[in-house]
């Protein structure tokens, strides 16, 4: 009966090392795609964060960027605390699978949370970058932003192209007479601002209904691949306590 008893423990603490290591296998490819989303989003959506206010949308993005890289490292960990049936590696496994689920979690709720708060910035804020800081000396990144942002929406100062009346720079000499930046013409020549005829330029399209589309769409991305993360390490934890439990009932 007692090795009936212990064969059967034995079993189950094969199974659940297996189980374990296709969870850790799986693990470490989400980790490598939780990274690529904050990577991405830093690296290719960086300059729309300027003409934000908060570094909500930022932090989220690093959050993902630093518990993609802890879960690949833990990922490996797992597996060799899996195989060498170590209940110290199996103990810090744990502790950094928790660690990781609290971030995650994080990311999703300050995602959630700015998803909500957005619209309210841009209302508020948007208008003035625009037009305090386009063109302003040391404000390179927003000019740059702001650019890009009205040639790839085809759209026009913030609510449309007369906020642009309001620009410092265009009410400067250095803006040459331009009624409104090159890059809200449909088709870039130089001085090309000088003439607001919608033929011109974008005259009815406002770009901050379209970047408010834009931020939403990615902070459901960011959000969502954040508390999805965590729920599948739900299952990583209760497989680790479990092959805890049935490595320590075992006799040495």
């Amino acid at each position: 009966m007692r090795e009936y008893t212990e064969k059967k423990e034995t079993c189950g603490t094969i199974c659940l090392k297996y189980l374990l290591f296709i969870f850790n296998f799986f693990f470490w490819l989400a980790g490598g795609a939780v990274m690529a989303v904050g990577i991405w989003t830093l690296a290719e959506k960086s300059d729309y964060i300027s003409l934000l206010s908060s570094n909500t949308y930022m932090a989220t993005a690093y959050i993902l960027v630093v518990a993609g890289v802890v879960v690949m490292v833990t990922g490996i960990l797992g597996c060799c605390a899996t195989f060498k049936e170590r209940r110290n590696l199996l103990r810090v496994y744990f502790i950094l699978l928790l660690c990781i689920f609290l971030l995650e979690i994080i990311a999703g709720i300050l995602a959630y949370i700015y998803y909500q708060q957005l619209s309210m910035e841009l209302k508020q804020n948007l208008k003035d970058t625009m037009t305090q800081k386009y063109r302003k000396d040391g404000e390179e990144h927003v000019t740059s932003a702001v650019d890009k942002l009205q040639q790839e929406f085809k759209c026009c100062g913030s609510n449309n192209y007369t906020d642009w009346s309001d620009s410092l720079w265009i009410k400067s000499a250095e803006a040459g007479g331009r009624k409104v930046p090159d890059s809200c013409c449909k088709t870039i020549t130089d001085a090309c601002g000088k003439r607001d005829h919608p033929s011109n330029i974008y005259k009815e399209n406002g770009c901050i209904t379209k970047l408010e589309n834009f931020i939403q769409e990615h902070l459901k991305i960011i959000g969502a691949v954040g508390i999805g993360i965590a729920c599948v390490q739900i299952f990583g934890m209760i497989f680790t306590c479990c092959l805890y439990k049935s490595l320590k009932s075992e006799p040495y």
